[in-house]
């Protein structure tokens, strides 16, 4: 059952989710603000005392800051939208940047209509990107817009909820009936998405709405976000897991890369499979490490803060919370 918007004219808000972002915020927010919707901006800032915030302020933007031990990548967003208190939120990050202010319109338009709950861009590498980052980016978004659904799982598997909160644009009243977004480590935006998914809303991936995000291919990077994301899949896997096994998508991943890089640039393929080897690894070695005291976690994972602050803790209640309401998208 699609929520109700407001199709005529939707008060929309932008969230960006900083961290010593001084460097990257006035090019991402450029576009932001140029466009001729005029959306309220909050920039979230967790204390990186880096003039993220000064600068902020600068371009007129709204501002929040938290305390880095307490930031959690649901939660602090959760929050940030309550703030706004807007029809559509857009969440963005500050490495990613909008070809053109009409990003927002092209992403808002499925979330005004009804089409859809949530509504995410095409990600394209930035100029300078190696191959391998060019490749990712190709794989996971690709030229041709969709609508995907529930029904959609048994063709799709686990992608079926593919979304990124790089730069995506969600109905708050759709949020409000999943109670929103939950504490995690990362992939907030896909937990919310399968929530969503099981109450028969929609998620609509526009192509033409183009931005520039990506990271560059280095090992210890890839295995520690890997290892995050691991994590988190088998901390909420009676969600993120109940469409089939994540191993589905990376053998498709694998196939793709094999013809891509083996047939364009094969002098680069031996680089190639060791950094999808250590993908790999970090992602299984992630979901070991939900049944592992969090020190052996903390050792691997990206991020220090979480298991520095009870960011830990909150994700196993908030788990233990969604599964005594047995809302799997399966049932």
């Amino acid at each position: 059952m699609s929520a109700r918007r407001n199709r005529a004219s939707p008060s929309i808000g932008v969230i960006v989710v900083t961290w010593r972002a001084r460097a990257l915020l006035e090019r991402c927010l450029a576009p932001v603000l140029r466009s001729p919707r005029r959306p309220r901006v909050l920039v979230v800032n967790s204390s990186s005392q880096d003039g993220t915030v000064e600068l902020a302020h600068g371009l007129g933007c709204e501002t929040w800051v938290v305390p880095r031990a307490s930031f959690n990548h649901g939660l602090t967003r959760e929050a940030a939208r309550k703030r706004l208190g807007v029809d559509v939120v857009l969440m963005l990050t500050p490495d990613c940047v909008m070809r053109g202010p009409e990003v927002i319109d092209l992403l808002v338009e499925p979330i005004a209509s009804g089409r859809a709950a949530v509504a995410y861009a095409r990600q394209v590498a930035g100029e300078g990107a190696d191959p391998l980052a060019r490749f990712g980016r190709a794989f996971a978004f690709p030229p041709t817009s969709e609508i995907r659904g529930l029904e959609d799982a048994a063709r799709l598997g686990a992608a079926v909820a593919y979304c990124s909160n790089a730069c995506a644009a969600w109905s708050n009243v759709a949020l409000d009936r999943i109670g929103g977004f939950k504490a995690t480590l990362v992939s907030e935006e896909t937990i919310a998405l399968c929530e969503l998914l099981a109450r028969g809303e929609k998620v609509a991936y526009v192509a033409e709405a183009v931005v520039e995000h990506g990271h560059p291919t280095r090992l210890l990077d890839d295995f520690r976000r890997q290892f995050d994301i691991g994590w988190t899949r088998e901390a909420w896997r009676h969600l993120l897991l109940a469409f089939g096994p994540d191993e589905r998508r990376g053998l498709a991943y694998l196939r793709a890369l094999l013809r891509e890089i083996g047939g364009r640039t094969p002098l680069l393929l031996p680089w190639a499979l060791l950094d999808t080897l250590v993908r790999y690894l970090g992602y299984r070695t992630g979901r070991l490490a939900y049944h592992l005291p969090s020190t052996f976690a903390r050792a691997f994972s990206s991020q220090d803060f979480f298991w520095l602050g009870q960011g830990h803790e909150l994700v196993r209640r908030a788990v233990r919370a969604r599964a005594t309401r047995d809302l799997s998208p399966c049932a």
